[in-house]
């Protein structure tokens, strides 16, 4: 059975105060940010499903953190908990790991930046962007939002292989204010390392957000996973499952 994830991710705004970094792994610290924005998505979707990724997340900050200075700068090294200056070089080797051809998965990403006509960027932007992220600058006429959105739409649906078609809608766009539009896009198909089979699917009790309960058909395997259960004062409990692809 395949699974197809596909996750993208463009927002502009976006900072937190964080402790001092600890010695974590590459790959905790994108966990890390990916979990915070999760949390914060969540809150405005309470009865939604919320998919995201970590990597995109990480990757449209750091492309933007090439293009600032001063505080801004500061606030966006602090939310990635990154050390100054090696955002890129760390990102470059994550992503590097994440789409080598010894992966049994399909992986792409791609990154791009949209900017207004006559909207005039520093070119070692440009360039950082270019080699760091293999991304390219693509001029767009956001006094026509309308055609703005659907040129910006047909390249993640390009990226996405046609998954994902309609992620901008133009009333997100500004015709006076906006200037820049950064946008992330992941591909993901594989394997469970744990496969589910198809003659164990049957119809269980599904508890909806309204209290309701349905019958639905769910997916079932007896096997061992890694689970995790945290308790939070005055919040409801956490539980969790890994499950892994068939790397």
């Amino acid at each position: 059975m395949t699974r197809l994830l596909l996750a993208l991710f463009a927002v502009l705004y976006w900072t937190s105060a964080q402790s001092q970094i600890s010695p974590i792994s590459l790959e905790e610290l994108g966990s890390d940010i990916g979990i915070q924005v999760f949390n914060q998505l969540v809150k405005t979707k309470p009865h939604d499903n919320v998919v995201i990724s970590p990597h995109a997340i990480a990757s449209a900050l750091g492309m933007l953190q090439l293009g600032t200075d001063g505080k801004t700068k500061k606030q966006l090294t602090t939310a990635m908990r990154y050390k100054v200056n090696v955002v890129g070089k760390i990102l470059k080797r994550i992503n590097k790991a994440i789409v080598a051809k010894k992966n049994k998965d399909i992986v792409t990403t791609a990154n791009a930046v949209f900017v207004n006509n006559g909207f005039k960027m520093e070119d070692a932007f440009v360039i950082k962007n270019r080699e760091i992220f293999q991304s390219h600058v693509r001029n767009v006429d956001f006094q026509d939002r309308y055609t703005a959105a659907a040129m910006i739409n047909q390249w993640v649906k390009n990226e996405t292989k046609g998954m994902i078609d309609n992620l901008l809608s133009s009333d997100l766009l500004d015709s006076s204010l906006t200037r820049l539009v950064v946008v992330n896009a992941l591909y993901f198909k594989g394997l469970w390392k744990s496969c589910f089979q198809p003659e164990n699917t049957k119809k269980r009790t599904f508890h909806g957000p309204d209290g309701k309960a349905s019958q639905v058909p769910m997916l079932a395997q007896l096997s061992l996973f890694r689970s995790g259960r945290r308790c939070v004062v005055h919040r409801a409990n956490k539980q969790s499952v890994r499950m892994l692809t068939d790397e």
